[in-house]
C-alpha cells in the first residue's frame, strides 16, 4: 500500500489523537488546527503533523503561544499557523 493510499486512515488516526489529548486546552489547540488544516496537507504536511503529535502538549503548546522557542524540525509556516491560535473555536 502506498503511502497516499493511506492518507485517509492516517488522516483519522490524527483526527483522533488531536482531539483526544487529554486536557480540554490541548484539544481545542491539536483538534482545532487539525480541522482547518488537514485538508491543505500532503504527505509531507501529514507527516509534520503526525510528529508533532508525539511531541509533548505543554512543549507545543509554549511554541505556539510563543513562550518557547520553535525547535527547528517543526519552524515553517505550518508552525506560524499554528502561532495564529485563530481556529481555535470554544
Amino acid at each position: 500500500m502506498t503511502a497516499q493510499a493511506d492518507l485517509p486512515t492516517r488522516l483519522n488516526r490524527a483526527r483522533f489523537r488531536a482531539w483526544h489529548r487529554g486536557t480540554r486546552e490541548a484539544d481545542y489547540m491539536f483538534g482545532g488546527y487539525f480541522d482547518r488544516y488537514h485538508a491543505e496537507w500532503g504527505e509531507a504536511g501529514l507527516a509534520w503533523f503526525e510528529a508533532l503529535l508525539d511531541r509533548d502538549d505543554v512543549d507545543v503548546m509554549a511554541w505556539a503561544l510563543g513562550t518557547q522557542p520553535v525547535p527547528e524540525e517543526f519552524a515553517g509556516p505550518q508552525m506560524d499557523a499554528m502561532r495564529k491560535l485563530d481556529y481555535v473555536k470554544i
